[in-house]
């Protein structure tokens, strides 16, 4: 697609190219390098990013990883900026990638080509726009709704183990930095770490860890009370992550 940004293809091309460099490509086994392959470098060390066990070969950064995590390292990091994440357009089942993650209308460039006007669908629903714009809870078709603020809004109050004077608190909350939707185990303290974005939160006030924790305990209710039901799904800004280069004579 002329729309991939050229860190895209490059992904993806690094993507392919562990892929071929393993011996073994089966998803439901760990991969590994080609020991005949005389363009890596193998070291003897642990892997910088998992704990796998295979042959470790050195990137021109300096990191030494096996082709299993490189391949996982590769999909997190497509999966970050959007490319997995895409869909495709209910006119035209051609691939769309959404530019506002706040915004549930998306403009496919193919059907608007193709009509001579411009062709909207909802994110959400997978149907032809209807309402005004931009929206991002729901359009107006009928049975459009937002499943992680329907759990938001109907989710029982939660009555902590260990954490004492904390009343009202949803059983679910959606994390402040990425969105994704938290359920506390009642146990330990209100804090809780996202396993998305890896951030620490408060889950009775949803301030972050540094700040809540300068006013209250870790068992204690928080000195903002508790924060109310969330009405809208925090949007990530992910940061732009850094990039692995093979030391490799290969082009990718």
């Amino acid at each position: 697609s002329a729309t991939l940004k050229p860190k895209l293809i490059f992904l993806i091309c690094l993507l392919l190219f562990c892929s071929a460099m393993a011996s073994n490509v089966s998803t439901k086994q760990e991969k590994c390098y080609n020991p005949q392959d005389p363009t890596l470098r193998f070291v003897d060390r642990d892997d910088d990013l998992d704990c796998f066990k295979s042959s470790r070969a050195l990137m021109s950064c300096g990191h030494a990883v096996t082709p299993t995590s490189l391949t996982n390292w590769c999909l997190r990091l497509l999966e970050q900026v959007g490319l997995i994440a895409g869909t495709q357009c209910p006119g035209c089942r051609s691939s769309v990638e959404r530019e506002n993650g706040s915004d549930l209308n998306v403009l496919c460039k193919v059907c608007t080509a193709q009509k001579g006007q411009p062709y909207e669908f909802c994110w959400q629903c997978l149907r032809e726009w209807k309402g005004a714009r931009p929206r991002k809870d729901r359009c107006d078709n009928d049975g459009c709704c937002n499943q992680s603020l329907k759990t938001l809004e109907t989710c029982p109050e939660i009555t902590f183990e260990s954490v004492e004077g904390v009343h009202g608190c949803p059983s679910v909350r959606a994390c402040p930095t990425c969105g994704l939707l938290v359920e506390h185990t009642k146990r330990n303290c209100k804090f809780v770490v996202c396993p998305r974005c890896k951030v620490k939160f408060c889950f009775v006030c949803l301030k972050s860890f540094s700040k809540c924790v300068n006013t209250s305990d870790y068992f204690e209710p928080c000195s903002s009370r508790v924060a109310p039901r969330q009405t809208s799904v925090p949007v990530w800004q992910k940061k732009p992550a850094a990039c692995f280069t093979l030391q490799s004579k290969a082009n990718v």
